[in-house]
């Protein structure tokens, strides 16, 4: 009896055991067979545009510029000023009198210890327009931070295209690589078993040998090179800089661009162009605001005071001032000195002319290169096709023995580089039409 239930626990327990290590098993099964989804363009420009420093600084000028606007504006207001200070003499302040009428020679005046303070409220009425002026300038530099932040997050947008565009070419590049070592494999072990049968030259293995050698050199480069571009693409998604990296491919879509709407565009929104001419606005407004600063100034002042002083007979006092200020006449000082900034506005106007110039050549060598490549990538799809088809024919007349191991080498060597020239074609085709879209401010 005892020995059954021990029976009976032992088998319980057992079963237990096996259902909890297959119910294990099934969840490290559903884990690691669960897909992985390869990242896309539009991803990494969310994680980019999230962590990318260039980008943070750009934000940071722009609201250092919107406060320096406020600041601008807050000159309209009324300003106020509160003073005080506790003032102690040696001596309290007297006047001598010289007169036979009083038997006193002196009068104290005040004592040598008093508690003075004043407070005081001041709004400008009229200042020549440099106050508004001064707004102007402050909200052409906001302007001009604005669109330098639209133009970072543009060439931040291009940096990804372009590292995620290099991390596929090498992707593919190696794939090549390592198609072409495996195809010389395959060849070397035929050559060598040909001369181990005596029915090639030594000349013919040595020959096999060295080519895979070099393709197996190519393939170490190649690895060396998207490893590389792995770093560069995870800095900047700010991730380890060894983090795998799973991408989804791109292709090449057929695309007509029409050369003069794009440049239009391009000379409509480009943000260096907008924030050029805002710098120019900016200088002239400081030139104006330099200018006004020397006609007349016109403010309203109301204060109040106190003394503290028992020879006085009030010792607070409230006053209300109507002021005027007029620079009539500074040496030139403001003169030369907006004559300075107007010059420096002037530059970037002439420099705003020469970026739309080139701008306007960028545009057409971006859609010149689209049409390049989209040629490229159909003639070098076929050129895959016939390539292969080439290198399975001298295969078999080389096993045939009615041809040459010479020609075998050559046929591999056009079809790896049919298979580069493919994807190299492909890849700057994508670019092309990223760089375009950046270059007419819609990336």
């Amino acid at each position: 009896m005892y020995g059954n239930n021990f029976l009976q626990f032992f088998l319980k327990q057992f079963f237990l055991l096996c259902n909890c290590t297959v119910l294990y098993l099934f969840l490290v099964i559903l884990i690691t067979s669960s897909p992985v989804f390869a990242e896309t363009l539009e991803d990494a420009w969310k994680t980019a545009l999230s962590v990318d420093n260039r980008l943070h600084a750009s934000r940071n000028n722009t609201e250092s510029n919107r406060q320096t606007l406020s600041a601008a504006r807050a000159n309209r207001l009324p300003s106020l000023t509160f003073e005080s200070g506790y003032t102690i003499l040696n001596n309290a302040p007297a006047a001598v009198i010289d007169s036979p009428v009083f038997p006193v020679k002196e009068m104290t005046l005040s004592e040598d210890k008093s508690l003075s303070y004043k407070g005081s409220v001041t709004l400008p009425l009229f200042t020549s327009g440099r106050i508004s002026r001064g707004i102007d300038a402050a909200n052409s530099g906001l302007n001009t931070a604005i669109h330098d932040e639209i133009k970072t997050t543009l060439d931040v947008k291009l940096d990804v295209a372009e590292s995620y565009v290099t991390v596929l070419r090498a992707k593919h590049l190696v794939e090549v690589t390592e198609s072409n070592v495996e195809s010389l494999s395959a060849h070397a072990k035929d050559v060598t078993n040909f001369y181990e049968q005596g029915v090639v030259t030594k000349n013919d293995l040595l020959a096999s040998q060295v080519a895979l050698a070099d393709a197996r050199q190519r393939s170490i480069q190649t690895l060396n090179s998207l490893d590389l571009a792995h770093a560069a693409y995870n800095r900047l998604m700010g991730r380890p800089l060894d983090h795998e990296v799973i991408l989804e491919d791109l292709s090449a879509e057929p695309f007509k661009p029409n050369l003069e709407e794009l440049t239009l565009k391009a000379l409509k929104k480009r943000p260096e162009l907008v924030s050029l001419s805002e710098q120019a606005q900016a200088l002239q407004h400081q030139a104006a605001g330099i200018r006004a600063s020397t006609g007349p100034q016109l403010a309203i002042t109301g204060a109040y005071s106190y003394q503290q002083n028992k020879y006085q007979v009030y010792e607070d006092v409230w006053s209300a001032t109507l002021g005027l200020k007029w620079d009539i006449f500074d040496g030139g000082i403001a003169r030369y000195n907006s004559g300075a900034l107007l010059q420096k506005a002037e530059a970037l106007k002439n420099l705003r002319t020469e970026t739309a110039s080139v701008i306007s050549l960028q545009v057409r060598q971006a859609c010149l290169d689209i049409d390049e490549t989209l040629k490229r990538i159909e003639v070098t799809r076929d050129a895959m096709t016939q390539s292969e088809e080439n290198l399975r024919v001298v295969k078999d007349r080389y096993r045939e023995g009615v041809g040459t191991n010479t020609e075998v080498l050559d046929a591999e060597t056009l079809r790896t580089k049919s298979y580069s020239n493919y994807y190299n074609a492909v890849y700057d085709a994508v670019i092309a039409k990223i760089r375009l879209l950046y270059l007419v401010g819609d990336l």
